[in-house]
C-alpha cells in the first residue's frame, strides 16, 4: 500500500480545540494517510511556521485557521482570515479549512469570496464525524462547506441577486444601525460614495418607497443579511 504523507498547520487560539481537532483527525484517518501535525495559537506563531514551510518548499498540504485570532505583534496580520489570504497568495496549491463560530450571512460571503477555502466550518455545526468527513472532502473533493454555510450560499442563489462585496458590506453596516458618516469611516469611502451606493442598493432589491426598513426587510428575506 502506497503511504501519502499530510502536513496540516492548526491555528487556533485555544489549545484544547487544536487537541480535539488533532485526535479526531488521528483517529479517522485511512490507512495510507500519514499526518504530520503542527499547531499555532497565536497569528506570529502560525505565521513565522507559514514562512518556514515557505522558504524550506516544504509546504503544508492543509490549513486550518480559526478567524478569530489576536492579531499579530507587528499589527499586519489580524485574524485568520489574514492568514489564509497570505497562504492564498504564497502557497495557491495548499487547501485552506476556515472555522469560525460567525454564522451572519455577510461574514460567510465574505470569506467565500476573498478566500474561496476548500473547506469552511461554522464550529456550532462541528462534530467529530463532520470534522473527518470535511478532512477527506478537502483533500479529495473539495469544497466542503458546513449546513449553515450551505444555507447562507443557497438563499442568496436562490433571489438570483448578486452584490459586490462593497455593497454587501455596506448593507451589513446598515442592518448594524451605522449612519452614513459611520460607514464612510470604517470603510475609508466618501460621504457621496456611501449615499449612491445605498441608492443603488435600493435599485437592486427593488424598494419603491425608498425606505432603509424595507432594503433591510428584503435584504433579511434574500439571505444577505440576518
Amino acid at each position: 500500500m502506497e503511504h501519502e504523507t499530510i502536513k496540516i498547520l492548526m491555528t487556533d487560539d485555544h489549545p484544547m480545540i487544536i487537541e480535539g481537532y488533532q485526535n479526531t483527525l488521528l483517529a479517522t484517518k485511512k490507512e495510507s494517510q500519514n499526518l504530520i501535525i503542527d499547531f499555532a495559537t497565536n497569528c506570529d506563531e502560525s505565521l513565522a511556521l507559514i514562512k518556514k514551510s515557505i522558504a524550506l518548499g516544504q509546504f503544508y498540504t492543509v490549513y486550518f485557521f480559526d478567524i478569530s485570532m489576536p492579531p499579530s505583534s507587528d499589527g499586519t496580520i489580524k485574524s485568520g482570515e489574514d492568514l489564509a489570504m497570505f497562504v492564498r497568495e504564497k502557497s495557491p496549491d495548499s487547501k485552506i479549512v476556515m472555522l469560525t463560530m460567525f454564522n451572519e450571512s455577510y461574514r460567510i460571503h465574505s470569506i467565500i469570496n476573498n478566500i474561496n477555502p476548500e473547506g469552511f466550518l461554522i464550529k456550532s455545526d462541528l462534530t467529530s464525524r463532520e470534522l473527518a468527513s470535511a478532512f477527506q472532502a478537502v483533500l479529495n473533493n473539495p469544497p466542503f462547506y458546513s449546513g449553515t454555510v450551505n444555507q447562507a450560499i443557497k438563499r442568496t442563489k436562490i433571489s438570483g441577486i448578486e452584490l459586490d462585496e462593497v455593497s454587501h458590506r455596506i448593507l451589513h453596516h446598515i442592518s448594524r444601525g451605522d449612519r452614513n458618516k459611520d460607514i464612510a469611516e470604517k470603510m475609508n469611502l466618501s460621504l457621496s460614495s456611501i449615499e449612491k451606493k445605498k441608492k443603488h442598493l435600493k435599485e437592486i432589491f427593488k424598494v419603491e418607497d425608498g425606505d432603509e426598513k424595507t432594503l433591510l426587510e428584503k435584504g433579511r428575506d434574500f439571505g444577505f443579511i440576518d
